[in-house]
């Protein structure tokens, strides 16, 4: 976690809005690149929550669970117990075993067995099951002072459906919340992911436009990231970290939380090594952007084959690289290469088609609902024209 979350203050009221809710008619979908602080932000949203009576569970949404119905239900019942498990739903009374031959009062609790034996005792489809467990613990939590509980799902751009195997557990998510919301059950799905979620979440359920809130994460603009850099100095005398720092910081960064953590702490880390030997305060920007390299960029781009990155390096030429671009902009781009005697063949439309839908199955670009494409990874062409660039 950050010492200082910054810029992120109307994201969060959007999200209090959704708790004063007496019926559930809007979910959220948080959104944005990897490095936008999507995880941290949904680790702020849990105090909130429970600071307003709201139950909180969930987790990271690995592939594994998103393989089969069965699969994602038994994540939803794990994750459920979790917070159940102190709920009483029945006592009986059993005779003590000893020579005093007494009575005593046995309480049985809401664990995962019990939410189990109801979903495997319970007829019908999964999302009969699953709906029956929501409803037996809805009737639980009416009888304490709970407003409701949130389901909050890290990386669930993880969750797709199956159709050559016959497997939906996206589509069962959805229609077993909104199936449940209309009944007027507070339980709210609080879903973060890549850019592709949002998308891929309408295409399994169209009702999904509706049903969610979706809050796009960008990168923080220049007094915010200096908010992010400075604020955790406060306690440091004036002019500790020097101004002209911080303005590197912000634009070796981007603007993106990740990476101002990433390299304030380098540089910080420096900076208190070079002041207990009296050095110059200067920052190493190149091992510093060449640590990130290392540690952020090498081992995604390591997934890619020789081919798919001279299509990066084409894309990577640009110059609107880090924001949108098309097929035909990347042909274009790639004959201009070639012209230029930079590239030796060139990409045809239906090649980069191919490519494209490849590089997004690995996390490198992601397709929005324009039709446009867009790199998936923040500063991703900096990083791809630095390596251009080596020998």
């Amino acid at each position: 976690m950050p010492p200082y979350l910054a810029g992120r203050e109307r994201e969060t009221r959007e999200f209090e809005k959704l708790l004063e809710q007496d019926v559930i008619l809007d979910n959220m979908v948080l959104t944005g690149l990897r490095g936008v602080g999507k995880t941290v932000l949904l680790a702020t949203f849990r105090p909130i929550a429970q600071a307003q009576q709201w139950l909180w569970v969930g987790t990271d949404l690995s592939e594994s669970a998103s393989l089969s119905e069965e699969k994602i239900a038994r994540r939803l019942l794990t994750d459920l117990s979790v917070v159940t498990s102190s709920f009483v739903v029945g006592e009986r009374t059993q005779r003590d075993i000893g020579f005093g031959g007494g009575e005593q009062t046995v309480s049985t609790m809401l664990g995962y067995d019990v939410l189990a034996h109801i979903y495997e005792q319970t007829p019908g489809l999964v999302a009969d099951k699953l709906k029956r467990v929501l409803e037996l613990v809805h009737e639980v939590l009416q009888k304490t002072a709970f407003h409701g509980l949130v389901f909050a799902y890290d990386e669930a751009q993880n969750l797709a459906d199956h159709v050559d195997k016959d497997e939906f557990p996206m589509s069962l998510l959805l229609d077993v919340f909104q199936s449940i919301q209309r009944r007027r059950m507070p339980y709210m799905l609080l879903l973060t992911g890549l850019p592709t979620l949002f998308p891929k979440l309408v295409e399994a359920r169209t009702f999904a436009e509706r049903m969610f809130r979706v809050v796009q994460l960008d990168r923080l603009d220049h007094d915010e990231s200096r908010a992010a850099i400075l604020k955790p100095l406060e306690q440091l005398p004036p002019g500790s970290f020097p101004d002209a720092s911080v303005e590197l910081v912000i634009e070796d960064s981007g603007g993106y939380p990740y990476f101002i953590q990433f390299i304030c702490r380098e540089v910080f880390d420096i900076f208190v090594a070079r002041a207990l030997s009296n050095e110059e305060m200067t920052v190493p920007r190149t091992e510093i952007i060449r640590k990130l390299d290392t540690d952020f960029f090498a081992g995604r781009w390591a997934r890619a084959t020789d081919r798919q990155r001279e299509l990066l390096g084409v894309i990577a030429h640009l110059d609107h690289c880090d924001g949108e671009f098309t097929v035909q902009e990347i042909v274009e781009q790639s004959r201009s290469l070639v012209e230029a005697r930079e590239l030796d063949k060139s990409f045809s439309s239906s090649h980069v088609n191919q490519m494209l839908a490849t590089l997004t199955g690995a996390g490198l670009i992601y397709k929005n609902r324009h039709g446009k494409y867009s790199f998936a990874v923040p500063l991703l062409g900096q990083f791809i024209r630095r390596q251009l660039a080596e020998p």
